[in-house]
């Protein structure tokens, strides 16, 4: 009888095995769940496509189990199904691979030697992964040639940490079997010291109820003596010993006796840990459980308890030893996560503990060193929705490097994961609302903000204007503060960058904007740092970068607020030249500003206003190191005049200030006498 979770299962897996694009799905399951059913449904529609399967086991013990499952379930259909593993003679693999060849043999299951370049198959359809954690990464990457044209269905328990993340961020298709087999009893799990009276009342107590006990020692040059010390704490117990380096013959045969109950202790390696089902034993003893890892601790586990008995499992470290924090927190994550399906949970467990890996290289597990652990998640995702051809619903990131200190200090915000979830919420804020609530938050937590964090707010919001205009990087360069990208730079914003900053560069080509870093002092000066620096990025921005509007004139003072504008005729009204009338102006008053920087005086021009009825062109007067321009309306009888700071190393302009007077002669007067 099928649960709900197998059939959603299988009927996923039969729309991958339809569909133009190999397979690659992972079916997450704990023991007994059914994870091998939907391996042998699905084996089955490959062969009935005329199709070869190829069933990939991590041990012999498996490979024998498997192979009387498949054997059992085909019998009524013209399946042939064949072992190959060192189990078989000679002669026999010979048979196997020659049947695997001209394709008299439909499925075959088998250890690594299936990966080996002696096996060639005439049409391979199909690749299952049973216990997927236990291959390493030599042989995935083998099966990574086969996955471009060969379906490829894995099963586990417990997945690996790499095999896990790639489930959770969406890059690789999985299924979880979580519905547990009927009349199933979690298994009572006990963690603690090693001590000789716990080991004989566990043994005796299962005797008790004829049943039988694994005993988990995974050394096998000491595996004999504790096998012996075993005998000695239950002498009326019968105990034999088996291990991977035993002789087929020998192994194969002390399975045999202990699946017919011809005695009643089995001491071995972790060789159990996979292909053993032997309902009657109930109870697992692991020596030295802190050398093992949580997928090794869980599959053991999971050798007992199949069954309607109530089953037992001991974990069992050296008393003398203390435990590493590692060692530690797998034993408490095995022993609280014990109900049954626990596997997944297990498996995130040890993703936390382990790290996720390299999901193009060759480590499984291991913690990120370069990026935290948000950032990565993020870029992983929006490589996934970017393969997909979805949307990115995340606002473009802006990176600034500058030198701003800007940071939440500890003793404003003690508690590390409170400044992680500060420096989140404030990366997340794309408006100055959501910074202004953010601040709110914070003042009303912590109180005033120190200048570190206030820094941190102004970074927050510049970067919030420079995503408004496109910009994505914002850093230092030698010499200059650059920004990018900047395609395109208005003829009027390129005059305005002269005027303003002496030696800034617009590289069209490379789409980067370079302006020289701000001095304390023109000569001498030191670098304008934190708060400063801020407001001079605010100064550019608005300069420069501020995206362009076209909003209605104001009718107070007659003047458009458009940067590009400049407070005079627009570009439109002009044919499309910048600054109107202006131009020859601006060159002979540039010019003169850089006599003035070599040590020559000359007197600016003044251009004769001209009538018409519209804006006359501005009027400038140099009165020492001050230039005062005004541009004077006769229709609207106002004038407008802005003072501008003349910056002697740089020979550029810097308006200070700008005034709107009720008449031209009230503005005449100002401009006539600077003080």
């Amino acid at each position: 009888m099928e649960t709900p979770d197998q059939l959603s299962a299988m009927e996923e897996v039969k729309r991958d095995m339809e569909s133009d694009v190999p397979m690659d799905r992972l079916i997450s399951g704990d023991v007994g769940f059914g994870k091998t059913e939907l391996a042998i449904r699905a084996a089955f529609k490959a062969v009935q496509d005329g199709k070869q399967v190829a069933v990939l086991v991590p041990t012999t013990l498996l490979v024998s189990q498997h192979y009387e499952t498949f054997k059992e379930r085909y019998a009524g259909f013209p399946v042939t199904v064949r072992a190959l593993s060192r189990f078989q003679s000679t002669k026999e693999s010979r048979d196997v691979m020659a049947g695997l060849k001209d394709g008299s043999i439909d499925i075959v299951i088998g250890t690594h030697r299936l990966l080996g370049g002696e096996v060639q198959f005439k049409d391979l359809g199909m690749i299952v992964i049973d216990e997927e954690q236990r291959f390493g990464v030599e042989h995935k990457e083998q099966l990574k040639k086969l996955r471009t044209s060969v379906d490829v269905l894995a099963m586990t328990a417990t997945p690996i940490p790499r095999t896990l993340e790639m489930s959770l961020v969406g890059i690789r298709e999985t299924s979880e079997l979580n519905t547990p087999p009927e009349e199933r009893h979690p298994v009572l799990t006990y963690v603690g010291a090693y001590s000789d009276k716990q080991v004989s009342a566990a043994v005796r107590r299962e005797l008790m109820r004829e049943g039988q006990v694994f005993y988990v020692h995974n050394r096998v040059s000491d595996i004999d003596r504790v096998a012996a010390r075993v005998r000695e704490l239950v002498p009326e117990a019968r105990v034999e010993v088996a291990h991977g380096q035993m002789g087929e013959a020998r192994l194969e045969q002390i399975v045999n006796d202990f699946w017919e109950r011809r005695f009643d202790v089995l001491v071995s390696t972790t060789i159990i840990e996979t292909g053993l089902d032997i309902s009657n034993a109930n109870t697992l003893i692991v020596d030295k459980a802190s050398s093992f890892g949580l997928s090794q601790l869980h599959q053991l586990r999971g050798r007992v308890g199949r069954s309607r008995e109530r089953a037992y499992a001991y974990f069992l470290y050296p008393a003398e030893k203390p435990l590493g924090e590692d060692a530690l927190e797998r034993l408490k994550a095995v022993a609280a996560h014990n109900e049954l399906g626990a596997g997944f949970q297990l498996a995130k467990k040890d993703l936390q503990l382990r790290g996720a890996g390299n999901l193009l290289g060759g480590q499984q597990s291991g913690h990120i060193e370069g990026v935290g652990f948000d950032l990565y998640l993020r870029m992983v995702g929006e490589a996934v929705a970017d393969y997909r051809g979805e949307e990115d619903a995340h606002p473009a990131e802006v990176k600034i490097e500058l030198p701003i200190n800007a940071h939440l200090p500890n003793g404003f915000v003690p508690s590390e994961p409170l400044r992680l979830e500060g420096y989140r919420r404030l990366a997340a804020a794309d408006s100055d609302e959501k910074v202004d609530a953010v601040v709110q938050e914070w003042q009303d937590r912590y109180g005033p903000l120190p200048e570190p964090a206030q820094n941190l707010v102004e970074v927050a919001r510049f970067r919030n204007r420079a995503r408004d205009a496109g910009i994505t990087d914002v850093g230092v360069q030698g010499k200059f503060i650059r920004f990018s990208p900047v395609e395109e730079l208005p003829e009027s914003r390129q005059l305005r960058m002269e005027r303003m900053h002496r030696g800034a560069q617009h590289k069209a080509s490379m789409k980067h904007l370079l302006i020289p870093k701000p001095s304390t002092a023109a000569i001498g000066g030191g670098e304008v740092v934190d708060a400063d620096l801020l407001e001079w990025l605010h100064q550019v921005y608005d300069a420069l970068l501020k995206p362009a509007q076209a909003p209605p004139r104001s009718a107070e003072h007659g003047q458009c607020d458009d940067p590009d504008k400049d407070h005079h005729h627009s570009d439109h009204e002009q044919g499309g030249k910048p600054y109107g009338r202006r131009p020859n102006l601006v060159r002979r008053t540039l010019g003169t500003l850089h006599q003035r920087a070599e040590g020559l005086q000359q007197p600016v021009d003044r251009e004769s206003a001209q009538g018409g009825g519209h804006r006359e062109p501005p009027h400038e007067r140099e009165h020492g190191c001050c230039l005062l321009r005004s541009a004077v309306s006769p229709g609207l009888s106002t004038v407008q005049v802005t003072k501008c700071e003349c910056d002697v190393s740089s020979s550029s302009l810097r308006p200070v200030s700008c005034r709107s007077f009720a008449s031209a002669a009230e503005g005449d007067e100002l401009s006539s006498n600077p003080a």
